[in-house]
């Protein structure tokens, strides 16, 4: 089974997710896909900049969801492992990891952005999930470090098409899998988990927080194991990757 969603190519564009926005805030919208080849404005999370040179994805799949929230909430984890997905389907050999929540990252550079925005409620709940990935370009002058496929493959045969049509696929299959649960996912995310069993920071509210990162519970949220032994449950902040334990 397969989404089989059109693509809607926008040319040059704010921000893919601010035209999704556009597009539910005005009411009937089919569910799609929005392409850009460069944006003006592109973010992601926490509202940071996010570049967009010609050459790289920046897309963002706009869909109703009648699972509502309990399945939007899925979709950080799912979204990051579709674009590992992607990842490896291009370059085989790469070590994939993802930082909590939506972080993929190759030896410690981030190669996509992903920014999940919602409205609605109930079954009439809709769904933005902006997906950047650097193909052609990895970009200087973020937060992290970053790579690219191109990178990756050590050639630039690889076309922000071609990385597109994979998503597509990839996502489809990754929301079909959060609709049926969590915990399908919470597996798949753990094998591939950047951090898991060594001590992080997390900083939520501007306080960080310091601990072994254990696990994640039944809904995504990370479970550290702070220096007096309790367990602390993280559900929102950035994660900073500090050493063994």
């Amino acid at each position: 089974m397969s989404l089989d969603w059109p693509v809607h190519h926008l040319g040059a564009i704010d921000s893919t997710n601010s035209e999704a926005k556009r597009r539910a805030a005005a009411g009937a919208f089919s569910d799609g896909w929005l392409v850009a080849e460069t944006q003006s404005a592109g973010r992601g999370r926490l509202q940071r900049h996010w570049v967009s040179p010609v050459g790289n994805l920046f897309a963002t799949a706009l869909f109703h969801e009648p699972g509502g929230m309990v399945v939007a909430s899925r979709l950080p984890f799912a979204a990051a492992l579709a674009v590992g997905d992607v990842a490896r389907s291009f370059a085989p050999s790469a070590e994939i990891r993802l930082k909590w929540p939506n972080d993929v990252r190759i030896n410690k550079a981030k190669l996509s952005g992903i920014l999940i925005e919602t409205g609605g409620s109930g079954a009439d709940t809709w769904v933005a999930a902006g997906i950047g990935i650097n193909v052609t370009h990895a970009p200087d002058g973020a937060e992290q470090s970053a790579t690219s496929i191109a990178t990756l493959r050590g050639d630039a045969v690889v076309t922000a098409d071609m990385v597109q049509e994979a998503l597509r696929h990839a996502f489809s299959q990754r929301l079909i899998e959060a609709r049926a649960g969590f915990s399908g996912l919470r597996k798949a995310w753990l094998e591939q988990a950047e951090g898991l069993g060594t001590i992080v920071r997390v900083t939520a509210s501007g306080e960080p927080v310091e601990g072994i990162f254990e696990d994640l519970d039944a809904f995504g949220a990370l479970i550290l194991r702070l220096p007096d032994g309790t367990r602390q449950t993280i559900r929102a902040g950035d994660v900073n990757l500090v050493g063994r334990a």
